[in-house]
């Protein structure tokens, strides 16, 4: 013990920040020891992605996270170096991995994040090694003129343009076709930040809204409120960009959906028409279209908005960031009819692009649009320079492009497109399966590949159905009670994972109905693993109700 001891303090006395240190774990590992363990690991990793992650990584190993929060209590960081790199990556396959959560497994089916092709990895490394900051051709180069493509690669799936309007944009660094950002909350942000400096642009005695505030284009333009219509089932980050752009979140206003899930037209129309007769002090900034809901994962109606939004001359937005790739799918594509009617589209690339965190686009069919929020500065980004950081939201960030480019130089569009009809072809499946199961209840009809259910014994659907509304309230209550045991007892187990979310039954707010939420894209998950998952909510239940007292 003694002699372990010493040899432990020997180690920590070698683990000097000097300078000779410094840059020898600057340019390559500290030590042969250092060089085999990252090669013991990175192997698998690069090559076996998906098999080190079921052998390293448990879908959710069975600690609790305050359990585990008492190993991490210690806020100093020392002087010096605490550990070499052989015994630091060590540490993290054997103490931080196997309390991650394994996205890649087919039984984790709960978010929208899943695994990644393993192809993934090697082009993240390439792009971290290179480490290009996008913000400036100073150190990006040839990296803008390649983001630049990409865009216009993407733009053209989305819009369909003719060539001729590619051709004089694509290198064009006084247009804009899009540009990345960190995720969808960041592209929904850009939107309609560029939606409003458009519709509050400048005007005689007035500089513009980016340059003198909401209060002065409110006063310029006559108005004392401006708000955006979005289904009522819209991503959190619509109410966001509300607060930061200074409309107020309480200036989003969610519109009724039908029975689809799908935005209720004639609500729309409705809303328009009062704010037009009754609210002369009330400009819509935007519309907002929905191409995959989080929650249910149903598309709006999409060309019907168009053509809703074309008429009152409002902004048209499209948040796709999930159901977006869509588009690649000839079999699939149907469900976006409209899209190309949009005035800007979010597409997020660490979903069903499956790229790694993080990535997100905006796109606007209006290739000077993004003039509207173009800011310079002297040492970045100065006027007349072709700088991609001129018109973005985000200042310094990776080159995701390089990554997107190279997956659909590997994948093509029917690569893609095979992903997302398994996803939406498995979820039909999955839906079919919970029919045919008497204790579960199908919640909302696979659109794409999102699919909500609970447990609801068939006798008690058939209480529902016949019971006065303070009785459907209990019943419901006690199985949005029964649901959020089952799915924490089901994801503390460790096998697998469902997410769970909370609907409003038939646009009524009082009546709340917690669900499970099954997310479909990964490949390797099937009917029969599906199934497993139903069985072990079955049997969590059966635990917890023995005498099925529900």
């Amino acid at each position: 013990m003694q002699n372990k001891k010493t040899s432990k303090r020997k180690e920590k006395k070698e683990l000097v920040a000097d300078w000779s240190s410094l840059i020898r774990v600057f340019i390559r590992p500290e030590n042969e020891a250092s060089k085999n363990i990252l090669v013991k690991y990175m192997r698998p990793i690069l090559f076996g992605l998906h098999d080190f992650l079921n052998q390293h990584v448990g879908v959710t190993r069975k600690v609790s996270l305050k359990d585990m929060s008492t190993c991490f209590t210690n806020s100093i960081i020392n002087e010096q170096p605490e550990k070499n790199l052989d015994s630091l990556i060590t540490d993290l396959i054997e103490n931080i991995a196997p309390h991650a959560v394994n996205i890649a497994s087919p039984y984790f089916v709960g978010h929208m994040t899943s695994a990644i092709p393993f192809f993934m990895v090697h082009l993240k490394t390439i792009v971290t090694a290179l480490n290009q900051n996008v913000v400036k051709l100073e150190t990006s180069k040839i990296v803008s003129v390649l983001e630049r493509q990409v865009l216009a690669k993407m733009h053209r799936l989305l819009y369909r343009q003719e060539d001729s309007f590619y051709d004089e944009n694509i290198q064009n660094p006084n247009t804009t076709l899009g540009c990345f950002v960190e995720d969808g909350t960041l592209a929904n942000l850009t939107a309609l930040w560029a939606a409003r400096d458009n519709l509050f642009a400048p005007r005689e005695g007035f500089e513009g809204v980016e340059r003198e505030g909401i209060l002065a284009a409110y006063n310029a333009y006559g108005i004392k409120r401006c708000v955006v219509l979005v289904s009522r089932l819209g991503h959190l980050s619509i109410r966001k960009a509300g607060g930061l752009l200074g409309l107020g979140n309480k200036n989003i206003i969610p519109v009724d959906v039908d029975n689809n899930n799908r935005i209720k037209l004639d609500s729309l129309n409705n809303i328009i028409k009062d704010i037009k007769e009754n609210e002369k002090n009330t400009k819509i900034l935007a519309i907002v279209g929905i191409a995959g809901t989080t929650e249910t994962g149903t598309v709006d109606p999409l060309e019907e908005l168009g053509n809703i939004c074309a008429e009152n001359k409002i902004h048209y937005h499209i948040d796709a960031a999930w159901g977006g790739p869509t588009i690649m799918s000839k079999k699939y594509k149907g469900l976006l009819k409209g899209l190309k009617l949009a005035d800007s589209i979010t597409i997020d690339g660490h979903k069903q692009l499956y790229m790694p965190m993080t990535c997100g686009m905006v796109y606007f069919k209006d290739s000077r649009y993004m003039d509207a929020v173009a800011y310079h500065s002297t040492y970045i980004n100065r006027p007349g320079s072709v700088d991609l950081g001129i018109k973005s939201i985000a200042g310094s960030r990776e080159a995701n492009s390089i990554i997107l480019d190279s997956a659909l130089k590997i994948m093509g569009t029917q690569g893609y497109a095979l992903l997302i009809e398994h996803g939406i072809e498995t979820a039909a499946e999955f839906a079919q399966e919970i029919k045919n199961r008497p204790d579960f209840q199908l919640i909302t009809e696979p659109q794409l590949n999102i699919i909500t259910y609970r447990i609801c014994p068939l006798r008690i659907q058939q209480k529902l159905a016949e019971a006065i509304p303070e009785q459907r309230k209990a019943i419901n209550q006690r199985l949005n009670e029964i649901t959020r045991i089952i799915q924490i007892l089901q994801r503390e187990a460790g096998k697998s994972f469902v997410s769970r979310t909370t609907l409003i039954s038939e646009n009524n707010l009082q009546e709340e109905i917690v669900v499970f939420r099954c997310v479909i894209m990964n490949p390797l998950t099937d009917i029969t693993i599906l199934g497993k998952v139903l069985d072990e909510q079955k049997k969590i239940y059966k635990m917890i109700l023995p005498e099925d007292r529900l």
